[in-house]
């Protein structure tokens, strides 16, 4: 490749990267970056909403689950405190 060709493809890209800087800094794309911005924070609070929602259902979850744990103890302690109670069988005399 000649060297001119060289030289024209490295100042295409000079003036190239350099119209995309302006580009990307102009007041337009501001505008997008703001709103792309606004649009993650909404997302941000919708999906903060539903963990907050989830840990809630979770908390109730895991309280019912301890209660259902202790009153099926309570009953084994019951039952096992009536068999202790009952007489035991006289053994019959031989």
């Amino acid at each position: 490749m000649r060297i001119a060709a060289k030289l024209g493809l490295f100042a295409g890209g000079v003036l190239f990267g350099t119209a995309g800087i302006r580009i990307l800094s102009s007041r337009d794309a501001k505008k997008v970056y703001t709103h792309a911005t606004a649009a993650v924070l909404r997302a941000k609070e919708d999906v903060m909403t539903t963990v907050t929602t989830l840990r809630e259902n979770c908390g109730d979850i895991l309280a019912d689950a301890k209660a259902i744990n202790e009153e099926r103890a309570a009953a084994a302690c019951e039952e096992i405190a009536d068999t202790a109670e009952e007489p035991a069988a006289e053994p019959a005399e031989a």
